[in-house]
């Protein structure tokens, strides 16, 4: 829309004379404009809303009767929502739309005092933004529809001060998680800063009380060992928050919506290390004007150095030993020694194994993080060990049946087929089964008790013709 001095100008050059093709390319408008401007008054004022109102341009006013009454009805309640405005005037007689009555609204309601905006910076090595996002991706050659996107979880860290950037694929947005990548970008930047700033969610603050934030432990005992502080955003308050939430559209923006990935097991997590590199080597950051790693260094001399390796860090985990000698963690049972039955312990969480303490160090077990077939992890003896705590004949029985069962779906079918086919000689069974057991190890006795099945060798008395079949170097039951 032209303004006022372009139309004064329209009209003082057709009062001099010259044709409107001629203006209309001096002034880049069209002709029709032209002829237009020259049918109306003239222009003897620069208000631009008085003379629109004068021709009649824009949305037609609320009439003054309905202000009146907007008014009266927010005097007598500040809070009433556009909606019930709308439908109080459509029960009156005078429908509006609900952006005329946002319209209205912003004209009539009073208006807070505008605040100072307060930018969150930090200097050297004091505070880093930290937060989980999600991004929908698509894998080369495939269309854009919902079932050919892939849901990718990920988690973002950059230094406040250099903006020095890292990315993480996650698998969930669960404490290990966040304290995993959290490490694994320490690492990346080369140092710890001061304090990671969060939003509040609930793997960091499980609640408050009395109004301070109870920390998530296993998180506050992370930050606790690498010397490095928990700072939350205030509920609420977006320019806060902005930093934090801007973090995570940036990444996505630039990254996972920018690109198509061949699949995300191999080509996304290289092509995120090679965006990773240009965007901290390479791409002068808006905020610094030269790349990350410039500021970097001046960071790294205020920071303290990580305590221990992300991959050699153990996850502090509360739990107690169940009266069966087990712990159970994220479905999986771990055998404990038979004297710690009822204890509480510390369970120490790293990425392939896992170490349980308890009684001061008095038992302790290292077991694979997650068992090789199951869900049930024993080192070697701790069965037989388990047992000669069992007192009782048919209490340790049913102890060596169960440890037969936990096998899985194969321990189970064989078991069941022992006590239908068997009834009256099972329990005789039983004993020679665990020995052997103890014996070659639970990669190899699968086997056997598979190949039992297979032959409908029911007994324990077979067991030795169907050792010789399976070979002794087996390590991974097939």
């Amino acid at each position: 829309m032209l303004s006022m001095l372009d139309r004064h100008a329209v009209q003082a050059l057709l009062k001099a004379g010259h044709a409107p093709r001629q203006i209309a390319h001096q002034l880049g408008i069209s002709r029709r404009t032209v002829k237009r401007i020259a049918l109306e008054p003239p222009v003897t004022t620069v208000d631009e809303a008085a003379a629109h109102a004068a021709r009649g341009i824009g949305r037609p006013g609320v009439p003054d009767a309905v202000q009146t009454q907007v008014r009266a009805w927010l005097d007598a309640e500040p809070a009433v929502p556009p909606g019930e405005v709308q439908r109080r005037l459509h029960e009156a007689g005078t429908p509006l739309g609900l952006s005329t009555i946002y319209r209205l609204l912003g004209t009539i309601r009073p208006t807070m005092p505008a605040e100072v905006m307060v930018r969150f910076e930090g200097v050297a090595g004091e505070f880093a933004p930290f937060d989980f996002g999600v991004a929908d991706v698509r894998l080369a050659g495939e269309t854009a529809t919902a079932r050919g996107r892939r849901r990718v979880h990920f988690a973002a860290y950059r230094l406040k001060w250099s903006r020095f950037l890292h990315v993480v694929i996650v698998p969930n947005e669960r404490v290990e998680a966040l304290v995993r990548a959290l490490l694994e970008s320490f690492a990346a930047s080369g140092g710890v800063p001061l304090r990671v700033v969060f939003d509040n969610p609930k793997t960091v603050v499980l609640r408050r009380e009395a109004g301070r934030p109870v920390w998530n432990a296993t998180l506050a005992q992370a930050m606790l060992d690498d010397g490095c502080r928990i700072e939350l955003c205030t509920p609420h308050a977006p320019e806060q928050k902005g930093s934090v939430e801007n973090l995570v559209g940036f990444v996505k923006r630039a990254f996972f919506t920018a690109r198509r990935f061949q699949d995300l097991d191999h080509d996304l997590p290289q092509q995120l290390t090679a965006w990773l590199a240009y965007a901290n080597t390479e791409r002068p950051s808006r905020a610094t004007g030269v790349p990350p790693v410039a500021r970097r260094a001046t960071e790294q001399a205020r920071w303290q150095a990580l305590a221990i390796p992300p991959d050699d860090y153990g996850l502090h985990v509360p739990v107690t030993v169940g009266p069966t000698a087990m712990v159970a963690y994220q479905g999986v049972r771990y055998a404990m020694p038979a004297k710690a039955c009822g204890l509480p312990a510390t369970l120490h969480l790293y990425p392939t194994r896992v170490r349980i303490v308890c009684a001061g160090g008095k038992h302790e077990a290292l077991h694979p993080r997650f068992p090789v077939l199951g869900t049930v992890s024993y080192l070697t003896g701790q069965r037989a060990q388990q047992l000669a705590a069992v007192y009782g004949e048919r209490k340790r029985l049913y102890f060596m049946r169960e440890r037969l069962v936990e096998l899985g779906p194969v321990g189970e079918a064989y078991v069941t087929e022992l006590v239908h086919q068997r009834p009256h000689t099972w329990k005789g069974c039983i004993a020679r089964l665990f020995a052997v057991l103890e014996e070659i190890g639970d990669a190899r006795f699968r086997v056997v008790q598979q190949r039992a099945l297979l032959q409908r060798l029911i007994g324990a008395e077979y067991l030795d013709r169907v050792l010789a079949q399976v070979p002794e170097s087996l390590e991974v039951a097939s």
